[in-house]
């Protein structure tokens, strides 16, 4: 269903100007909301962009009455484990409150579409690998309970308002654009794969937080999904919502493991540059292994994800990362 017009809540991030490039090209009109605290406005690739506060009522009722919305897609969290254990309050303010002033908007004026950015974070330590969906909720930091919160809430919207939403819980985003048009850009930068990428073109080591975890090497385990695919799964899922389906949850990953160690080796055959790692304590609050069963969201939405392998998803990132370095590097000058 081509020309539906969709709010991006939080579109000048990483994860939402990919997600505006999928819709723009898939036909639909695109209204972006950012507070630029963290977004980037120059890597969006069209749409309106309104910079506001998601927790202003009167912009977002002022934004609801003036344009007709067929759903709401909410990128808008931070997701910084770390920090969350430091400033929980933070973290329930912006993660959750914002979010129910976004929801009592859309309720007030009858939007009724919703698809939302939710997080391996909510599982916690696994029982078993690959995990699903049905697996235990039990986070083990702020972010990952402040993500299983707004999923329960989004449940009794459902039954109380009949707000119909996808919750889908990514496992690590990563890569570009493989066009080289958007890439990872976030301040400061706590992903793996830009910081291992950041090491190979400076020469200074990357730091490896942990490495006496129960995995084969030490070091934690994490399943490594291509930005673009998390951005057609989402496709597929708000065509289902706008041809009335029920609301869902949906794991997004490539159900394949890969240990810190393992994504910096990787990571220097792509680049073909030595990258020194050097030792560091683990993080607060970061689960061992985390490995998607993503079985569901094949099945039900039909996602077929295009660059599941791994050294394409850094060969993909790094023809961004060296692009966008020559740009910075050129503005300094």
């Amino acid at each position: 269903m081509a020309g539906a017009r969709i709010l991006v809540v939080g579109g000048a991030g990483y994860i939402g100007a990919h997600m505006v490039l999928a819709l723009l090209t898939a036909g639909h009109e695109v209204l972006v909301l950012d507070d630029l605290s963290q977004g980037n406005p120059d890597l969006l690739p069209g749409g309106e962009l309104i910079r506001g506060d998601l927790g202003d009522r009167d912009l977002l009722d002022t934004l609801f009455a003036r344009n007709r919305i067929d759903a709401v897609m909410h990128f808008a969290a931070h997701a910084q484990v770390g920090e969350s254990v430091r400033e929980p309050l933070k973290y329930w303010e912006n993660n959750v409150a914002r979010t129910v002033a976004l929801l009592q908007a859309m309720v007030g004026r009858g939007v009724a579409r919703f698809l939302f950015s939710s997080s391996a974070a909510v599982y916690g330590e696994p029982e078993q690998t690959p995990i699903v969906e049905s697996h235990p909720c039990r986070p083990t930091n702020p972010y990952g309970r402040t993500k299983l919160a707004v999923e329960r809430l989004l449940a009794e919207c459902d039954k109380a308002y009949g707000l119909r939403y996808m919750s889908l819980r990514y496992f690590n985003a990563a890569g570009a654009d493989p066009d080289g048009r958007l890439g990872e850009r976030h301040r400061p930068e706590t992903h793996l794969i830009p910081l291992v990428l950041d090491a190979a073109r400076s020469g200074e080591p990357v730091r490896i937080f942990g490495t006496s975890y129960p995995t084969p090497d030490g070091t934690c385990v994490r399943d490594f999904v291509h930005v673009s695919d998390l951005a057609q799964a989402h496709l597929l899922a708000l065509e289902a919502l706008l041809n009335g389906s029920g609301s869902g949850v949906y794991n997004l990953g490539s159900s394949q493991g890969h240990s810190v160690r393992e994504v910096i080796a990787l990571a220097g055959q792509v680049t073909g540059r030595p990258i020194e790692a050097v030792e560091a304590d683990p993080r607060p609050g970061d689960p061992a292994v985390l490995v998607a069963g993503s079985d569901r969201a094949r099945t039900e939405l039909g996602w077929r994800p295009r660059w599941e392998d791994l050294a394409t998803i850094i060969e993909t990132a790094w023809a961004w990362h060296l692009k966008d370095a020559d740009r910075r590097d050129a503005r300094t000058v």
